[in-house]
């Protein structure tokens, strides 16, 4: 289209971009267990959907279920300083994270599994060290997952097909490959803008440690209704198709400022850091 129409073609990148939380969500339900009732093609279709947008399905999946299991604990917190690092430096990691640096860092996750075993699980229990209760069961179970043989050589062969499939597009695009450069940024700088979204300021004894928020009816499909994300937490094995249904009926009522529109609290999370009460 790009060779045929030219710069005129770039239209199409819009609808890619605008997609990229329905691919995300897509992926999201296969975590859950909801894409496909059948266990194998459910597996099958959410490492596929994760190739294609260069995710580790592995690492994903079981950084989000430990997200659920320890939904902002200290690990878990990407919005609030640590009170360790220097502030100045933990604010540009923090607004590095929200323009694309989360989806950056999952891009290399995978080349992790490349590296010696006694090695990654040195550097994961050092990254993830607590002193606190549940902080070493994080800790141990992390390590457990980087040690873990069979998860490595799946993470190692998706990424090699990730790549292969990724040069093959660049190679195809020919003197057109930066318009697929930006529309891969684009696509991951949304990811890390909303990854944390629902969780940014939220205080320890609210509700699923969540908030549900308002979204125009012609986006609750396109973010697969990620904007009742406590309800999500609350309800985690149903499916996406179910929330709107719950909300209505009142399963999960919350206080007006959880109740702000979607986009207008993902520009909230640029005042800086948020607190943990």
């Amino acid at each position: 289209m790009l060779r045929q129409w030219g710069a005129s073609a770039l239209w199409v990148a819009l609808p890619l971009v605008v997609l990229a939380p329905t691919h995300w969500g897509l992926i999201h339900e296969s975590i859950h267990g909801q894409l496909s009732p059948q266990r194998r093609l459910n597996e099958w279709l959410g490492r596929a959907l994760a190739i294609a947008f260069v995710l580790p399905f592995d690492a994903v999946r079981f950084g989000h279920l430990m997200h659920h299991r320890f939904t902002r604990e200290p690990f878990d917190r990407p919005d609030v300083h640590d009170g360790v690092t220097h502030h100045m430096l933990a604010r540009v990691g923090y607004y590095t994270r929200l323009l694309g640096g989360l989806y950056l860092v999952e891009l290399a996750v995978p080349l992790v599994t490349f590296l010696p075993t006694p090695w990654v699980c040195r550097i994961v229990a050092h990254k993830f060290h607590s002193e606190e209760p549940i902080g070493r069961d994080v800790q141990r179970l992390f390590v457990g997952f980087a040690g873990n043989p069979e998860r490595r050589v799946r993470m190692r062969h998706d990424w090699i097909l990730s790549v292969a499939l990724h040069a093959c597009a660049f190679y195809l695009y020919g003197a057109w490959w930066p318009a697929l450069a930006i529309t891969m940024f684009l696509r991951g700088l949304w990811l890390s803008l909303v990854d944390n979204l629902p969780h940014y300021d939220v205080t320890l004894d609210e509700q699923g440690r969540a908030r549900n928020f308002r979204a125009p009816a012609i986006w609750r499909p396109v973010l697969m209704n990620h904007h009742l994300h406590r309800l999500h937490h609350q309800h985690p094995t149903l499916p996406w198709t179910a929330l709107p249904a719950l909300a209505r009926e009142g399963a999960a009522a919350s206080a007006p400022d959880t109740e702000a529109g979607y986009f207008r609290a993902a520009l909230r999370q640029f005042r800086g850091f948020g607190k943990v009460r």
